[in-house]
């Protein structure tokens, strides 16, 4: 049975979402405040783990980040009536894998979670898989990236950006693309939070190199070659 967290201080909320979740074999431990939730994160096993951003004690963003200093590799989905693009980057740079703008349907959260699962169980088999283009490498295993020999240091998300776009390299991937397969969802276009992640994994893989590797295809998307 699927082991999951959800920390959520609306109980009413929690309930449902708890409920819901059983209903499709779930097993949900319920916390309702930052310091719990960290606490059972911490110091149990779980397969996935669900917060709130706005939470007492110590807010979903820092909870975040306290799970992935130990616990780098757990799903983490996080819900939130905030939707706009610098708070869906600052969700992704704390370790979210995914997140999910209140009010929501059971049904999308479902799809999100198993999306998530089917990936995690997926990269737990992957054992000190090197991918490489060009004079970069990335250590699917340990998450070091090297480019000429450097190490470059990238948050969670990043990581999965650079991966997807080594794993497809010398075609052109559309912003739709990226969302579905990088971050688990569809495109939305009245945000821009793919050209910002493109923008920051620019400046740290490109900037100090002459060859550059990432690529703007206007009107169609994004492309990572040799150039």
């Amino acid at each position: 049975m699927i082991q999951l967290l959800l920390v959520e201080d609306d109980q009413r909320i929690a309930a449902l979402i708890k409920q819901g979740l059983e209903e499709q074999g779930f097993e949900v431990t319920a916390a309702y405040d930052g310091l719990m939730g960290k606490k059972l994160a911490v110091n149990r096993s779980y397969d996935i783990i669900i917060t709130d951003i706005i939470l007492p004690n110590l807010n979903g963003i820092d909870l975040c980040k306290e799970i992935r200093r130990v616990k780098p590799d757990v799903p983490i989905i996080m819900l939130t009536a905030l939707g706009t693009t610098d708070d869906k980057v600052e969700g992704f740079d704390a370790g979210a894998d995914d997140y999910l703008v209140k009010p929501f349907e059971l049904r999308e959260l479902l799809v999100r979670i198993r999306a998530l699962l089917k990936r995690s169980a997926s990269n737990n088999q992957v054992q000190g898989f090197i991918l490489r283009y060009a004079d970069i490498e990335m250590n699917m295993h340990t998450k070091i990236v090297k480019r000429n020999n450097k190490e470059i240091e990238l948050t969670p998300k990043e990581l999965k950006l650079l991966e997807y776009m080594m794993q497809n390299p010398e075609r052109v991937l559309s912003r739709t693309e990226i969302a579905e397969k990088v971050w688990d969802t569809s495109f939305d276009t009245g945000t821009n939070f793919i050209d910002v992640y493109i923008n920051y994994l620019r400046k740290k893989i490109d900037k100090d190199f002459d060859t550059k590797l990432i690529h703007t295809k206007s009107g169609l998307g994004f492309i990572f070659k040799k150039e």
